[in-house]
């Protein structure tokens, strides 16, 4: 079952079917879906993917995902699952554009990693966009090392990286 995680300043919930309001609009924020590597996905495919989460990947605990929460406010979306792309798990995490630049993607990788551990995963990979200096360099502050460039279909660019999981 996927667990309630904190960490200083946010709380990671499982989605409630109320959230699917926030969520659908999270996913559906342009610059979120330029930064993520991803085009734009119609909200009703968006609402799909909400309940599936609440009547698939919960009750078969599939994998973990979280609403983000930051003073009982929705700032983002995150996931911990089994890639495809290699044999291992990958940690997602989607911020509003608000909450960018404030520390917070740190405090949610953290907790992330900290719940890796408690999993007993030894290694976390993340996909980001080549052009996602930002997260890039986020992702070098906290100890990822690259691993290779996929690139996706339409030409686009993302880096794999990856992670020792601290404390295993």
């Amino acid at each position: 079952m996927t667990p309630v995680l904190k960490t200083e300043r946010l709380e990671f919930t499982p989605y409630r079917t109320e959230d699917e309001g926030h969520f659908v609009a999270l996913l559906r924020n342009e610059e979120v879906c330029h930064w993520m590597g991803q085009d734009m996905v119609p909200e009703a495919d968006l609402r799909v993917a909400f309940r599936h989460i609440l009547t698939d990947v919960y009750p078969t605990e599939r994998f973990d995902v979280w609403g983000v929460w930051w003073q009982g406010t929705y700032i983002g979306h995150a996931e911990l699952k089994k890639t495809g792309n290699v044999d291992g798990h990958e940690l997602i995490v989607a911020l509003a554009p608000d909450y960018w630049g404030q520390g917070i993607g740190t405090e949610a990788v953290h907790g992330l990693l900290r719940h890796a551990a408690d999993l007993g995963l030894t290694e976390a990979y993340g996909m980001v966009g080549a052009g996602n200096t930002a997260s890039l360099a986020l992702c070098r502050r906290l100890g990822f090392r690259h691993v290779r460039d996929v690139v996706g279909e339409d030409g686009t660019v993302n880096r794999m990286v990856v992670i020792s999981v601290p404390g295993t």
